[in-house]
């Protein structure tokens, strides 16, 4: 496995002393990083084709891989609900992962069923909906030579059991599951046991890690969410939080995965160390 780095984890300093797209990516060099996963692309005025060949040729001329493209998507709500335009929205971003030369993409399902609509708006009714969507686009990909998957992430489709049941829906080769280790908390679910149950069907891996406090306890305060259960969850340094990190990757490892795993930080911490001291600590393991 090769270990790589979200452009999400640095947003916190993107744009600010000049640290644009060309600094950023000579910073991931530096750091020692096998691959740059992006996560947004802020072209600003640029033409967003032109941005990509760009971004590319940046980490190509670093020694810099581009394992993944993620972007935000939702086959219930967005484009107005019209689920046949927010297709081709993201089939355009497919065409701008083959721009970046990156062979997997990840990108939403939904983050639910909005309130006022009347029930039944569960995760099993809407399930083929959003299995449609992915099928979509992943036939579309696949001819590009790029995978698909969806993350657990975003509450809504965020339970590995959910994630494993919409990738079987789908039921597609090219298509399969962006794991997330630090994501499950977010659904009170166990690290460990969820990598289990979604390492046959991984396309990508991002390791993240949380400081956690029980929501039986008082909000411990700024830069704590909840999860969906009403546990307290803040960003960490990879190996300093809660997550089992070695032992996600034990099982991931010995699923037969060998791509690339991207560190996601989202602590309050400073992102170039940070993510510097998660590197260290994932070369033990890796």
């Amino acid at each position: 496995m090769k270990i790589s780095v979200s452009s999400y984890s640095y947003l916190g300093i993107f744009g600010k002393d000049g640290f644009d797209i060309c600094k950023l990516i000579q910073t991931v060099k530096k750091q020692g990083f096998d691959g740059f996963e992006i996560a947004h692309i802020p072209n600003g005025e640029v033409e967003i084709f032109e941005f990509c060949g760009l971004i590319k040729k940046l980490c190509d001329g670093e020694g810099l891989e581009i394992p993944n493209y993620c972007i935000g998507s939702d086959f219930l709500n967005g484009s107005g609900g019209d689920i046949e335009k927010e297709i081709e929205m993201v089939r355009h971003h497919v065409d701008l992962a083959e721009a970046m030369g990156s062979k997997c993409m990840r990108h939403d399902a939904t983050y639910g069923v909005k309130k006022e609509v009347p029930p039944p708006r569960g995760f099993e009714d809407v399930a083929d909906r959003l299995a449609y969507g992915f099928g979509e686009v992943t036939k579309y990909a696949e001819k590009k030579g790029i995978s698909t998957s969806v993350e657990n992430h975003g509450f809504f489709v965020q339970d590995s059991l959910r994630v494993e049941k919409l990738i079987n829906k789908v039921g597609h080769k090219n298509f399969g599951a962006l794991v997330d280790v630090g994501n499950f908390l977010c659904a009170d679910e166990n690290p460990a046991y969820a990598a289990g149950i979604l390492a046959p069907y991984i396309k990508h891996v991002h390791v993240k890690d949380f400081h956690v406090k029980s929501g039986m306890g008082p909000n411990p305060g700024e830069g704590f969410f909840k999860s969906r259960g009403g546990n307290y969850l803040r960003g960490a340094i990879i190996g300093h939080g809660n997550v089992p990190v070695d032992q996600c990757l034990e099982i991931i490892k010995s699923s037969g995965y060998e791509g690339h795993i991207s560190i996601e930080f989202e602590g309050m911490e400073d992102p170039i160390r940070a993510t510097s001291i998660g590197l260290k600590y994932l070369k033990r393991f890796v």
